[in-house]
C-alpha cells in the first residue's frame, strides 16, 4: 500500500478506504458475516479480482477476517473486526452524505 505524503490523518483513512468499493464492502459486512458469493450479489459491478484484492487489502489493515471452515466444499466467511465496527460512524456519515447528494441532485433536475 502506498505510504502516507502529508501525514494527515485524513490521508491515512482514504490511503485505505478509498477507491470505489472498500466502504461499501464495510457497509454490507456491518450486518454480519458473508460470503464471496454473496458479497458479489451485494456488488454486482465489482469484478472478483477488485473483490479480492479490497477484502485482503481490508484483512490486511486488520478490518476484516477471513474465516475458513474445514467443509467439502469449503466456506469461506469475512466479517468485520472490532475495529472494523469503528467504521460504523463513518458508513452512517457517508450514507447521510449520499442521500443528501441523491436530492440535491433530483432538486436540481427539476
Amino acid at each position: 500500500m502506498k505510504q502516507s505524503v502529508t501525514g494527515c490523518s485524513i490521508e491515512e483513512a482514504m490511503r485505505l478506504l478509498g477507491g470505489r468499493w472498500r466502504l461499501l464492502l464495510v457497509s454490507y459486512l456491518l450486518d454480519g458475516p458473508k460470503r464471496f458469493n454473496a458479497l458479489r450479489r451485494d456488488v454486482p459491478h465489482i469484478s472478483q479480482r477488485m473483490l479480492t484484492l479490497d477484502l485482503r487489502a481490508l484483512e490486511e489493515a486488520g478490518l476484516v477476517a477471513r474465516t475458513v471452515y474445514p467443509e467439502v466444499p469449503v466456506k469461506v466467511e469475512y466479517a468485520l473486526t472490532a475495529d472494523g465496527q469503528r467504521l460504523l460512524p463513518v458508513v452512517a456519515v457517508m450514507k447521510e452524505f449520499g442521500l443528501w447528494l441523491k436530492a440535491r441532485k433530483d432538486n436540481n433536475d427539476d
